[in-house]
Formats: C-alpha cells, sequence, structure tokens
C-alpha cells in the first residue's frame, strides 16, 4: 500500500511529516490514548512534583 500524498501547509515544513501520517491511526495504543482523561490524570500527579527541584545534596568526602 503506497503512503499518503504529504499536502505542505508552508514553506518551512516541506519535509516534515505530520504525526498522524507517520502512525497508524487505528493502533490499539492510539486508539487508548485518546480515551485516557489525561486532565485528570495531570491533575493527580502533578502534587507529587515539587516546583523548586530537588534540594542540594552535600558533596561526596
Amino acid at each position: 500500500m503506497r503512503p499518503k500524498k504529504h499536502k505542505t501547509t508552508g514553506s518551512n515544513d516541506l519535509f516534515r511529516a505530520r504525526l498522524d501520517q507517520i502512525i497508524n491511526m487505528k493502533h490499539e495504543l492510539v486508539l487508548l490514548a485518546g480515551k485516557v482523561d489525561w486532565h485528570w490524570m495531570d491533575c493527580e500527579i502533578a502534587p507529587l512534583y515539587s516546583k523548586n527541584g530537588r534540594p542540594a545534596s552535600r558533596p561526596a568526602s
């Protein structure tokens, strides 16, 4: 089966293919990703991360 024709939207993306043209949009993992509530997951996981990063540790002696 031949690949779909690539439509360019500007001069900068002449050699850049869109992601939906690269992956199989009917694949099980793509369909599953569309059913996941990503906003809820982000709200549940966000409090586990620090806004300031990891505190410094003492140098090894």
